[in-house]
C-alpha cells in the first residue's frame, strides 16, 4: 500500500525525496500517515481537496479486499 501511495504522489510534488509514509496498525484500522515537504503540501490536497479525496478514493479501492479500514492522513 505504501508504494501504491508513493507511486501516487512522486509526480504530483517538487520534492519526492521528501515523501515519508508511516504506517499505524490498530485493532480495527489501519492508518497511513503521509508527509511531504511544507511547500507541496497544496499540491496534494488540491483545491477543495479534491487531489486528497482522489488519492484517499483509489487507496480505499485497492485495499477493498481487507479486513481492516483504512485511512489516509495527509500532513
Amino acid at each position: 500500500m505504501k508504494a501504491l501511495i508513493e507511486s501516487i504522489v512522486t509526480p504530483l510534488v517538487d520534492y519526492p525525496k521528501d515523501i515519508v509514509i508511516t504506517e499505524k496498525e490498530e485493532e480495527h484500522k489501519l492508518v497511513y500517515h503521509l508527509s511531504v515537504h511544507p511547500e507541496d503540501v497544496g499540491k496534494v490536497i488540491g483545491k477543495n481537496g479534491r487531489i486528497a479525496k482522489a488519492i484517499r478514493t483509489v487507496v480505499y479501492a485497492a485495499s477493498s479486499d481487507s479486513k481492516k479500514r483504512i485511512y489516509l492522513d495527509i500532513m
